[in-house]
C-alpha cells in the first residue's frame, strides 16, 4: 500500500486529508507540525508527502528544504498544499523543492492525478 505523510496543522484539512485519502486507497500517517514531519518522514519513508506551508514552529518551505537536503529523504515527492495563493509563496515552495503545488481548498481527483502521476502510477490505480 502506498504511504503518504500529510504534514497540518489544522484539524479540518488534516481530517479531510486524512479520510479522502484512506478512502483512496493511501495509507496516510499526519504530522502536525514541521518538525514532526520531518521526523516522521525519516521514519516512515513514505512514499509522498503532502505538505503544508504555514505550520507552527518549523514552517513547510523550512520542512521541506531539510527533506530534500537529507540523502535517505530526498527522493520522497512533496505535493504542497496550502491556502496561500501568491506567486511568492509558489515560487519559494519550489525553491525549497517542492514537487508540486496544489491549493486549498483541494480539489482531491486534481490531487489524486498528482500524487498518482508523482508516483509513476496510471489514472486507475
Amino acid at each position: 500500500m502506498i504511504k503518504i505523510l500529510c504534514v497540518e496543522d489544522s484539524e479540518d484539512s488534516f481530517f479531510t486529508l486524512h479520510k479522502r485519502l484512506g478512502f483512496a486507497g493511501f495509507e496516510v500517517k499526519v504530522a502536525t507540525n514541521g518538525a514532526e514531519g520531518v521526523d516522521w518522514a525519516k521514519t516512515l519513508l513514505p512514499d509522498l508527502i503532502v505538505m503544508d506551508l504555514r505550520l507552527p514552529g518549523l514552517d513547510g518551505w523550512e520542512a521541506t528544504r531539510r527533506l530534500k537536503s537529507q540523502a535517505e529523504t530526498k527522493h520522497i515527492p512533496i505535493i504542497v498544499v496550502t491556502a496561500d495563493t501568491s506567486e511568492k509563496s509558489r515560487e519559494k515552495a519550489i525553491a525549497a523543492g517542492c514537487d508540486d503545488y496544489e491549493l486549498k481548498p483541494v480539489q482531491f481527483e486534481r490531487l489524486i492525478k498528482k500524487i498518482n502521476s508523482l508516483l509513476g502510477r496510471s489514472a486507475e490505480a
